[in-house]
């Protein structure tokens, strides 16, 4: 790994950040290198480079989605930060079936007005086998994208677990046009936290939806004992397999999950784990997603100078969210714009 005294630190950045923005694909060696940037400072001055590939590759437009958990609770994954396994009995997580068509269409057009533009249908479990006897759940979910699509403007995006190539082409003909199906950490890591499916169970699912023709909103989540390395290898499997936004969840510890005692990320650690990842996905949607009020508070806006350009609006699935128009006026005071943001490549500056 490249080492640098101090003085020499922020040419070297400025270099690699100039170097990415010209279309240069970053390298695992000089990724270990950032993530052994160490002190405040020096943190900041490599938020500041991720911030100049995201205006250059992203422009200010941050895009801004809600979620909805249509089906929750005992989940047959034991997934070890989720209070939704029903592995974890000790958790206050609410159980309940497929919500109706009716609510979740009043949520969609709740979210749209409080300036979302995309809307994600989220259930639990594995996922939705397309010719078992839950596929009724599938088809009912197939109908409610199309209303919602009739009766708003907001885009209906999904997560409902794995999905079979069928189930793909079904959810992307009904007007799906992307989809969320996160890594979660490195495939080294991952038996750490997952058991009872695999790292390459996900792929496949990521892999279905994108031959649909669907977007992949795809990451993982920071803070669960993973190392630098686990980091970076997740952010350059997610290159590797061109997925267009990826949700940057940072850990909140849920009560009776095996990860209940975890510590919460520290905010600055945090900052530079986006920023890492803006320099190895320089055109990717970047999300800031669960955790980001409960592990950066106050310096919620740091993140936005760090490389990230899209945020979670609303609630989450087993917790609360702030207010929209905290965020909208987060965004105001930055000088960004709320909006939809492009898909990787779509931006040309200066037109």
């Amino acid at each position: 790994m490249v080492q640098f005294v101090a003085q020499d630190l922020q040419i070297w950045l400025d270099k690699l950040a100039s170097e990415i923005i010209e279309g240069k694909l970053i390298t695992r060696e000089d990724a270990l290198s950032l993530s052994q940037i160490e002190g405040e400072t020096e943190i900041l001055w490599l938020c500041a480079a991720a911030n100049r590939i995201r205006q250059a590759c992203c422009g200010k437009v941050v895009d801004l989605c809600s979620i909805i958990n249509v089906k929750s609770g005992n989940c047959s994954e034991n997934c070890s930060f989720c209070s939704q396994s029903a592995h974890y009995p000790a958790t206050d997580s609410p159980i309940y079936g497929l919500k109706s068509r009716e609510e979740i269409l009043a949520q969609a057009k709740a979210a749209a007005e409080a300036g979302a533009k995309r809307f994600c249908l989220v259930s639990q479990g594995r996922g939705i086998k397309y010719n078992s006897p839950k596929s009724a759940e599938f088809v009912e979910i197939l109908a409610t994208v199309r209303e919602i699509i009739q009766q708003t403007s907001i885009k209906p995006c999904c997560a409902l677990g794995e999905l079979t190539p069928a189930q793909a082409i079904a959810l992307a003909e009904a007007g799906v046009t992307r989809y969320n199906h996160n890594l979660e950490t490195s495939e080294n890591y991952f038996p750490e936290i997952v058991t009872t499916h695999s790292w390459h169970d996900r792929v496949e699912t990521v892999k279905n939806v994108r031959a649909a023709g669907m977007q992949a909103c795809t990451g993982g989540i920071m803070g669960m004992g993973e190392t630098w390395a686990d980091r970076i290898d997740l952010a350059l499997a997610l290159r590797n397999l061109e997925v267009e936004s990826v949700p940057i969840n940072l850990l909140n510890p849920r009560i009776g999950t095996p990860l209940q005692e975890q510590d919460k990320l520290d905010p600055y650690e945090a900052l530079k784990a986006i920023a890492i990842f803006r320099f190895i996905l320089p055109q990717q949607i970047l999300r800031y997603a669960g955790g980001r009020e409960s592990v950066m508070g106050e310096m919620q806006h740091m993140g936005l100078q760090a490389g990230i350009n899209a945020m979670l609006i609303g609630h989450y699935l087993t917790t609360m969210g702030q207010p929209p128009e905290q965020d909208h006026a987060l965004l105001a005071s930055l000088e960004l714009v709320g909006g939809e943001a492009p898909i990787p490549g779509a931006y040309q500056p200066n037109l």
